[in-house]
């Protein structure tokens, strides 16, 4: 019995398994524990398959197989959900996830779209941080392992 990377005190097959597998995720918070699960276990297959929209056009395998290179998932907290349930057409999840890179231990914190689109859900977008939340030298959300004034917030 193997328990869920995603933290649902669920077996892996019973949890984020079954949705690696083909089955569709009902919810939004359910796809977003199961793209951190694949993240967690180098599934990048999935990852790239549940992407739409601007989050589609900007995933590049090569990076994302770098970015997991030395990296160790070590947990998943949900902070909030807005709509995502299984009959809305978009919800959001806000989450902390914990990793340790080459080493040091960090988090990322997102607040991510997601989209239905013929009864699947999708990542559609990542949502800007409030300002003010995120310092320079902060590790960057995107989970690059950079800083933010080196990464995502090199263009502000």
């Amino acid at each position: 019995m193997t328990s869920c990377p995603c933290g649902s005190n669920q077996t892996y097959s019973a949890c984020c398994g079954r949705y690696h597998a083909g089955e569709a995720a009902p919810t939004a918070e359910a796809l977003m524990r199961s793209r951190y699960s694949a993240y967690a276990l180098g599934n990048l297959d999935y990852i790239e398959a549940t992407c739409c929209g601007p989050a589609a056009i900007a995933f590049d395998r090569a990076e994302a197989e770098l970015q997991q290179l030395g990296t160790q998932w070590l947990g998943l907290d949900v902070d909030q959900t807005s709509k995502g349930r299984e009959r809305d057409s978009q919800g959001t999840v806000s989450f902390t996830a914990h990793y340790r890179h080459n080493g040091t231990e960090q988090q990322m914190v997102e607040t991510s779209e997601f989209r239905r689109i013929d009864g699947r859900w999708f990542y559609a977008d990542r949502l800007p941080v409030a300002a003010g939340k995120l310092g320079r030298n902060d590790p960057c959300p995107c989970g690059s392992g950079r800083k933010y004034k080196k990464c995502c917030g090199a263009a502000g």
